[in-house]
């Protein structure tokens, strides 16, 4: 006979197996005799229609913790409504059926066609597991008002992409996980198109939509047939797998392609569209280094559910991520300004690709010879030795010979950072649309994009502010090239300018003005999100941003990538060559993209850096103050006090004096970057290092070739 002791561990032993469910049939006939219907059912635990069909045919079995509310759920309605009970229930209401998308012509194909993709079926959906207690307690924190919520497009019902773990869950937007079956990069890519439901709705009118992303981390690379880890010796953005490698030749067995890029951090596998369904699946490997700490701080190494919450809201407020922050800039270019539209032919009636006004084209144009970079083709094979446009950032450090005693006096060197200055420059920025056009001798015009051979040498500025036409803040010393809005802020100083020659374009347009509101919205929404609001005084917008990133971790995040995205995608339009095997005068994979346009490059920082000169020239009128160094878009003031609020200009009524620096939360005004002594700065300034660059820190390196 059993032991007493043996029984209760045979009953402890039950008690602990997961809850067992009726057969599905049951299951079924329980949800009708409660006249429920299956979107009800699936909305109650958060999970979808299409699930809880799997759920009813015994093609799924939901997972923890929805499996226990479902069977608290059947085990309530199997009391009410024992099996060959006489019940009458009411009769379940239908789901509503979405609208059809309207159909639009987007892209270069000749025809219209159907641009919807059929809603995919819904592979089984399940709840995150709960990890609060692995991760830092501010990572759990619900999803703020404007956090990334469920595409609203029928077509892409789980949103813009998923984290894969080891397990098969994958983790979407909204705290929603998908089951994915696949063993096999190519079964990923097929369950991704066909089940997934992932992608997201073009961001204009004559775009296309956005692949789907698939994130894997470094178990379900493994688990797919992928190395944890792609080493070499080589720049690790060039790393490849091999041809030979496995999992390549099972993406060409399956009938799959992959880009010239092959199969590297950000690896994208395709076939060629099926008239206006596309056939492509963005991969990007976690373990591979796909996300740069720089631009994505500490997102690497977060949990599958907070990656895909920090990837999520960063996709539905900028871009579903091409690869590199600097990439996906360049791609959102792009997606808000589409090259081509469907356009009737009037002689046909047939519906053809014709060029949307306003974009770049689809043809890659080839720069002025000034504009270029000394290795361009263009450079090269003409043999040109007339100079280039030099229109960078700032980098100037004040002579300490320069300082007063009185300014040697103040105790504090505070540090100004602008919010995103190459954004703020971007904003109703005409730009050249056409190839360039050469002129001699022409007479200036402020409104017309291009580049002029101007000599501004003769213009004597104050030496205690950097000459706003050099990057080193030095005088210039004969005639150079300049961006127009170089040369017109010679003319609103009130200098004549007799430009000896210029390369323009006659077409024109604010080509950047829908990627400039895109992000500075995103950028705005997610400090919002952070407690940093724009209805906040000056006081208390310091106390704000000196704990923004401590509110959310995975918000900080993705505000540090959309930053990274503004620069990022403003150094693309001049994408130097890469590798040491590359020779002068040869092409580069970059020239081929209508966007690479180092003249748009050059209008923005030349735009920015005139930005700072003017408020550093007012800040001289309206405060007597004088800089100590600048370094791109960060300042650095002597002040009497560690606050920005002891130096900055303001009404008598309390407001801040416009022209100088002003705080606040949007593009092109100021927050504090950092403060230390004086002393501090001006034993860096006597070493030759710049002071700009260090405030944040307080540490500085002696061999950083500044």
């Amino acid at each position: 006979m059993a032991s007493e002791e043996e029984l209760f561990a045979n009953i402890d032993a039950l008690l602990e197996e997961e809850p067992q469910l009726p057969p599905p049939a049951e299951r079924a006939r329980l949800r009708e005799a409660a006249g429920i219907t299956q979107a009800r059912l699936a909305q109650a635990l958060k999970s979808t229609t299409q699930t809880v069909k799997n759920w009813e045919n015994g093609r799924s079995e939901p997972k923890p913790p929805r499996l226990e509310a479902y069977q608290r759920l059947l085990n309530g309605w199997a009391a009410r409504f024992p099996a060959h009970s006489p019940v009458t229930a009411a009769a379940p209401v239908s789901a509503p059926v979405p609208e059809p998308v309207p159909k639009t012509f987007t892209g270069p194909a000749t025809v219209p066609e159907p641009e919807e993709r059929p809603v995919p079926q819904a592979p089984a959906v399940q709840s995150a597991p709960d990890r609060s207690a692995s991760l830092p307690a501010t990572s759990r924190r619900p999803a703020a008002k404007k956090a990334a919520k469920p595409a609203a497009d029928p077509r892409f019902p789980h949103g813009p992409l998923a984290v894969l773990d080891g397990d098969g869950s994958a983790y979407g937007v909204d705290g929603i996980v998908l089951d994915c079956p696949a063993t096999t990069v190519p079964e990923l890519v097929e369950w991704t198109l066909k089940e997934s439901g992932l992608g997201a709705a073009k961001l204009n009118r004559y775009g296309k939509d956005s692949d789907p992303l698939i994130v894997l981390t470094a178990a379900a690379a493994v688990k797919l047939g992928l190395p944890e880890r792609l080493e070499g010796h080589e720049q690790r953005r060039s790393l490849r797998l091999p041809e030979d490698h496995p999992v390549v030749k099972q993406v060409t067995k399956a009938k799959w392609q992959l880009t010239q890029r092959g199969f590297g951090p950000w690896a994208r596998i395709y076939r060629k569209a099926q008239g206006r369904e596309r056939q492509c699946v963005q991969l990007a490997i976690l373990s591979w280094d796909a996300l740069d700490e720089r631009s994505w701080p500490g997102v690497a190494d977060m949990e599958p559910a907070d990656v895909a919450r920090v990837l999520g809201v960063y996709a539905q407020r900028v871009i579903t991520p091409r690869g590199s922050t600097a990439v996906s800039g360049l791609e959102l270019m792009t997606a808000m300004r589409p090259p081509t539209k469907a356009v009737q032919d009037p002689q046909t009636g047939n519906w053809v690709s014709g060029y949307n006004a306003g974009s770049l084209g689809t043809e890659p144009m080839d720069p002025a010879p000034p504009e270029a970079t000394p290795e361009h083709p263009v450079v090269v094979n003409s043999g040109w030795t007339g100079g280039f446009l030099n229109e960078e950032a700032y980098q100037w450090v004040r002579s300490v010979d320069s300082l007063s005693d009185e300014e040697c006096t103040l105790p504090f060197a505070v540090g100004l950072d602008l919010n995103t200055a190459f954004l703020a420059a971007a904003a109703r920025l005409v730009v050249g649309l056409s190839a360039p056009d050469h002129f001699n001798a022409p007479k200036f015009n402020p409104k017309i994009p291009g580049s002029w051979l101007v000599d501004l040498s003769h213009i004597e500025l104050d030496p205690r502010l950097p000459s706003p036409f050099t990057p080193d803040g030095t005088r210039p010393t004969g005639p150079a090239w300049y961006q127009t809005h170089t040369v017109a802020y010679a003319q609103e100083l009130g200098h004549d300018v007799h430009p000896i020659e210029a390369y323009l374009r006659r077409e024109t347009g604010a080509y950047l003005d829908p990627w400039h509101d895109r992000l500075k919205t995103a950028y705005v929404d997610t400090l919002a999100d952070l407690g940093v609001t724009k209805d906040l005084d000056d006081r208390q917008f310091l106390a704000a941003m000196e704990k923004h990133k401590q509110i959310d971790p995975a918000l900080a995040a993705v505000l540090a990538a959309i930053k990274a995205t503004v620069k990022g995608g403003v150094g693309k339009l001049r994408e130097r060559p890469q590798g040491k095997s590359y020779k002068e005068g040869e092409t580069w994979p970059a020239l081929q993209r209508p966007t690479w346009r180092p003249d748009i490059r050059a209008a923005v920082i030349s735009k920015a850096r005139v930005n700072m000169h003017r408020k550093l020239n007012n800040m001289v009128k309206m405060t007597g103050l004088f800089p100590l160094a600048v370094l791109s878009d960060c300042v650095v003031y002597p002040s009497p006090g560690e606050s920005p609020l002891d130096f900055l200009p303001y009404a008598a009524s309390g407001k801040p004096q416009p022209g100088g620096f002003r705080l606040g939360p949007t593009p092109g005004l100021a927050k504090l970057e950092g403060v230390q002594s004086t002393l501090w700065a001006v034993d860096l300034m006597e070493k030759g290092l710049n002071p700009a660059r260090h405030i944040k820190g307080g540490d500085a390196v002696l061999d950083e070739g500044e």
